[in-house]
């Protein structure tokens, strides 16, 4: 049994011991099916100890059991399995956190060491993982305030089942898809997940942020203005229009109108189809009434699953009317540029 956690630092899985620990291995599992765990912060990590996620509130104080669901409010935690003793001798050992009283809700850690004989009898080993160590070295060695919260945000993106041997209890609700981050969540005030600060240390986050995004414009404008989409590579795009790709076939214009109208008024969002077939091509066009709302979603939406497609934003670099041949070209040299 055994469960993969996508997170921004890289893929993690988890092997489960379902027979010795049934009770926390049915929790964890089918809070991972329910899509429970997407978004959720580390929001504790101490380097060499552990790694401590699992609270939608990213507060280190929220988190509900899968029974709450079944159950009501008075299942929101349940009792701790002590036997048979588990310790935490393994690095990657994943633990369920005792709440305080010997009960549990969603929260759970992983060892960033072997040995960590001060957790033995108080938290409750259901796991460990077998494959994604060098991801566990990154989330140790993440810079921390002095409450060991991460100062750019490391996260579990999704949660993929493996194997999973219990039946789904009675009352289970299952989303058909990944749900959208709520703003709550992408809004932690700290370093994006996506934002590189591992160099040039000393100019402020700003100042990175315009670097980067003049030497991508200026790539791009140059590749754009070999294929003729426009006359001059100096010339300048439109600063309130985004380009998305990596759509989900199924995935609308009314759909993206909704998703991203929340950061402003949009005078336009096309979803470009084929001439011929009308299928998507799967990449759109977005126009922003105002550049700072264009500018939210930019940095809010990149990376974001919709229709369990992890989609890709970027500010739209045409300065003309393309035809769908040129989009189709467009779409490709975004693909390669931004992977």
């Amino acid at each position: 049994m055994a469960v993969l956690l996508e997170t921004t630092l890289g893929d993690i899985v988890v092997d489960l011991y379902p027979k010795e620990r049934p009770r926390c291995c049915l929790n964890f599992l089918k809070l991972c099916k329910v899509k429970y765990y997407n978004f959720c912060l580390f929001h504790s990590v101490q380097r060499n100890f552990i790694a401590q996620t699992g609270d939608p509130t990213g507060s280190g104080n929220g988190g509900d059991s899968i029974f709450k669901q079944l159950y009501g409010d008075q299942a929101r935690y349940f009792e701790m399995e002590e036997n048979p003793r588990i310790k935490h001798k393994k690095l990657g050992a994943v633990a369920m956190v005792n709440n305080g009283a010997k009960m549990h809700g969603s929260q759970f850690f992983i060892t960033l060491a072997e040995n960590v004989d001060s957790l033995d009898g108080v938290h409750t080993v259901f796991g460990e993982v077998s494959e994604g160590f060098d991801v566990l070295t990154k989330i140790s060695e993440s810079f921390t305030d002095q409450d060991h919260r991460p100062y750019q945000d490391i996260r579990i993106n999704h949660t993929v089942i493996l194997d999973d041997p219990f039946d789904d209890p009675d009352g289970l609700v299952v989303p058909d898809r990944s749900p959208e981050p709520t703003k709550d969540q992408l809004e932690s005030g700290r370093i994006g997940a996506d934002e590189d600060i591992d160099k040039d240390k000393e100019k402020t986050e700003e100042q990175l942020m315009e670097e980067r995004e003049t030497k991508e414009a200026k790539a791009n404008a140059q590749i754009l203005e070999m294929v003729g989409d426009i006359p001059d590579a100096d010339i300048k795009p439109p600063e309130n229009v985004l380009f998305v790709c990596k759509l989900n076939p199924v995935t609308t214009s009314d759909d993206l109108q909704i998703i991203f109208s929340r950061f402003g008024q949009i005078n336009s969002c096309e979803v470009i189809k084929d001439m011929k077939t009308q299928e998507s091509l799967q990449y759109a066009f977005i126009e922003f009434e105002r550049v700072e709302d264009c500018e939210q979603a930019y940095f809010k939406m990149d990376n974001v699953l919709i229709d369990d497609r992890r989609i890709h934003v970027d500010f739209s670099q045409s300065v003309a009317k393309l035809n769908q041949n040129q989009k189709s070209i467009l779409s490709i040299l975004h693909e390669s540029l931004h992977g």
